[in-house]
């Protein structure tokens, strides 16, 4: 009997008979995320309804030596819940609790599977609502936003799903469940709240979460503008951030996009449009008023054919309908497609845009254009036959392209979807050795043994406390700058590599945070203590 197949009586005893799933085919339902390209069959999935069944769950993995990957909704577009085929896959969706709404402190505590949107609307009565929005909000998870460090529309002024979050139940990956951060969103020591938020999965599996909410703004005013290009769009946007007004979303969709829209969901966008620009203001009144009267003239200045607005709940959601279901209403135009995720500073928005075009063109492949405008966070949508082999790699091929576009102008290859498989052979071109090696180190803190949500984000992931061939120096313990200088020691499977003397066999050593201590000979891990010696700085 397999180590895997030993686990399944274990897992039936914690998490109940009916919620391990084992049969062949009812597996392949978990076998990708929202990026259907990227596929893997997990050995075994539970389904835990509580934080101890989670910690009893990894526990029995890390002691089998069994790696487990965390999945909410499945609504991901990296591949970052990727199931391993060798492993557990940990579903969290049973644990959908809002335990807490707290109107005084203005705060919600929620288990990890609860909707995005389930939040707000609980809060709802109260005057409050939780500003992290994903288009996918109605179906996607807290616990997964967390993952992902998810943004949406207005993200512009409210900020990332890490301005919001201000406590964290997790599970190691040894099995223990602890706290990051109080609750309050300060910290006076290191900040492992904002390192757990948009680690992907890779640090541990969040259990409960302490989110912020805000007070429902006064009134809100959606205005759309039609243009005949992206560039007369662009030029708008760039012009209301000059003038200083902070807009709580700025949106933009191109033709293509228009048109999937209008056949999935009739949203009766101006006809013959080029592009549509989408500024939602939000606040006291009177400010808005202000603002409103800038924003449409700066609009028409730009170049805007028609500009409608609107202050009516249902009015608005009428003009929001396309924007938010334009990633699923590409599927009426294309029977495939890839979304990417790249960022570039607004003021590059119109370069681009027209080296898309540019690569569009050239390989002979459409790409349809919808994007957070006002932070620069593109999401263009390269549409493919996946039924042509020839097809789908000129696609691939673009759509790497464009993040290479995205990079040369100063940005990022993704801005909220997350590395996860689908991006991690690009982080060399983001970001050099020594920068990829430290980020594995602070992984290695947590995951000695490597066994949470392996294989994703590092192009080339390395076992914890070993170094790259071309940094060897003769020592395991000299591979990372730091330790040749002299600044740090790192400590392999419990024993000291760098200076000074070594640790007797068999020591536990604890991770430099509070989160317990792990004892790799004890447990099979194989990780490395990074500490930094006294005195130094880097």
């Amino acid at each position: 009997m397999s180590g895997l197949e030993a686990l399944v009586p274990g897992m039936r005893d914690i998490c109940g008979a009916g919620n391990v799933i084992t049969d062949p085919l009812e597996l392949r339902t978990y076998e990708c995320d929202g990026l259907t390209s990227h596929r893997c069959v997990p050995a075994l999935v539970v389904l835990p309804g509580s934080a101890s069944e989670v910690a009893a769950v990894v526990t029995a993995c890390a002691r089998a030596g069994v790696p487990f990957v965390a999945r909410g909704s499945g609504t991901g577009l990296s591949g970052g819940a990727l199931p391993h085929q060798d492993g557990v896959l940990v579903v969290m969706s049973r644990m959908r609790r809002i335990l807490e709404i707290d109107p005084v402190s203005r705060r919600a505590v929620v288990e990890p599977g609860v909707t995005n949107l389930s939040v707000s609307k609980a809060a709802a009565p109260f005057g409050l609502f939780y500003a992290p929005d994903p288009s996918s909000q109605v179906v996607c998870s807290v616990g997964g936003n967390v993952a992902e460090n998810s943004g949406g529309a207005h993200c512009l002024k409210h900020g990332f799903t890490v301005h919001h979050v201000m406590g964290l139940e997790i599970v190691t990956p040894s099995g223990e469940l602890t706290w990051l951060g109080d609750g309050t969103g300060v910290t006076t020591d290191y900040d492992l709240l904002g390192a757990f938020t948009g680690s992907e999965g890779t640090l541990g599996i969040v259990t409960r979460i302490v989110v912020k909410l805000m007070p429902l703004p006064e009134v809100v005013h959606t205005l759309l503008a039609a243009y005949a290009t992206t560039s007369e769009g662009g030029r708008a946007v760039s012009d209301i951030i000059a003038a200083g007004i902070v807009p709580a979303a700025i949106e933009m969709m191109d033709a293509l996009s228009i048109e999937a829209a209008e056949a999935a969901v009739h949203c009766n966008y101006p006809a013959r449009a080029g592009a549509v620009l989408i500024v939602e203001l939000d606040g006291p009144a009177a400010e808005v008023e202000a603002e409103l009267a800038t924003v449409r003239l700066l609009c028409e200045a730009a170049g805007a054919t028609e500009i409608r607005a609107a202050d009516d709940p249902a009015e608005r959601a009428v003009i929001w309908a396309g924007r938010k279901s334009a990633f699923a209403a590409v599927g009426r135009i294309s029977p495939a497609f890839i979304v990417q995720d790249g960022v570039v500073p607004r003021t590059s928005l119109g370069a681009v845009l027209a080296k898309i075009a540019a690569l569009s063109a050239e390989a002979g492949v459409r790409v349809a254009n919808v994007f957070h405008a006002g932070d620069g966070n593109l999401h263009p949508l390269v549409l493919y036959d996946d039924a042509s082999p020839a097809e789908t790699i000129a696609a691939e091929e673009l759509s790497g392209a464009i993040l290479d576009a995205c990079l040369e102008h100063g940005g990022s290859i993704t801005g909220e979807h997350g590395v996860g498989v689908d991006k991690s052979r690009y982080m060399p071109k983001m970001f050099n050795a020594d920068d990829l090696d430290t980020m594995q180190l602070v992984r290695c803190a947590f995951d000695p043994a490597s066994l949470c949500n392996p294989g994703k984000i590092f192009p080339t992931p390395r076992l914890c406390g070993e170094v790259p061939g071309h940094r060897r120096a003769g020592h395991p313990g000299l591979g990372h700058p730091a330790v040749a200088a002299g600044q740090a020691e790192i400590f392999l499977y419990g024993y000291r590599t760098g200076r000074g003397s070594r640790r007797p066999a068999g020591a536990c050593r604890r991770l430099p945070v509070a989160v317990g201590g792990f004892c790799g000979r004890r447990r099979g891990g194989r990780g490395a203590f990074f500490r930094r010696l006294p005195g130094q700085h880097f």
